[in-house]
């Protein structure tokens, strides 16, 4: 029963997190480039295809045994970051964070299209509960992706926000932090820290956002 489940489960969230981690990637590439940096675009990294995007350890393996080892109550992954040189762009401080900010909010842009998308089945009397799964899965997962990636430790995308927003002297002591940002933030989601203080938070308030958003939308539908 247990291996029917995980199946149901990996097909109903296989598209959002295909969609959710590719277009996350692209997204940075494309404002790279906009930007000045062509490094993504030399390595074929500007792309949807998600399989340039995909880490075998991180956006696979990891999920899967996570999955089994707490029983589907603790889910983590990463893909494959796409390479940035910002010494490259035209003015690397600044366009760092619009270059680090493309990621998540094209998480948040795709939430809104999976709510959208749900929405508008429910108001067409489509109840198939396969794809409304899959819409609220795609809500779900973006959303997560949007509000994690923005937690302002290097490397994620708020740390370096958090670089380019920061005065020189400031900057340079959170930039020192990055080899060692990936274990810090991964204890401080094991000790629940990020799950409290910050995705809950973050992810409430972007539910609000969207309500906010297709408020219009749902009144013109009843």
């Amino acid at each position: 029963m247990e291996i029917q489940q995980l199946i149901q489960t990996v097909l109903i969230y296989a598209l959002p997190v295909l969609f959710a981690i590719t277009i996350h990637e692209a997204a940075h590439g494309y404002a790279a480039r906009h930007f000045g940096d062509n490094t993504a675009a030399m390595m074929g990294r500007i792309t949807l295809n998600p399989i340039k995007h995909i880490d075998p350890i991180g956006t696979i393996l990891m999920p899967l045994l996570l999955y089994f080892a707490t029983s589907g109550a603790f889910l983590f992954g990463y893909a494959k970051p796409v390479p940035v040189n910002f010494g490259h762009l035209r003015n690397p401080k600044r366009d760092m964070i619009w270059v680090a900010l493309a990621g998540p909010a094209s998480n948040f842009v795709q939430a809104i299209f999976w709510a959208l998308m749900l929405v508008l089945m429910v108001a067409l009397g489509l109840h198939e509960r396969f794809f409304l799964e899959m819409c609220r899965a795609g809500i779900m997962v973006n959303l997560v992706m949007w509000a994690f990636n923005l937690f302002p430790l290097p490397p994620l995308d708020g740390g370096r926000i958090l670089v380019g927003l920061l005065p020189w002297k400031q900057a340079q002591v959170v930039a020192r932090v990055e080899p060692y940002g990936f274990f810090i933030v991964m204890a401080l989601v094991i000790a629940g820290v990020v799950g409290s203080y910050w995705l809950r938070p973050l992810m409430s308030l972007g539910y609000a956002a969207i309500d906010f958003v297709l408020y219009p939308l749902m009144a013109l539908l009843r």
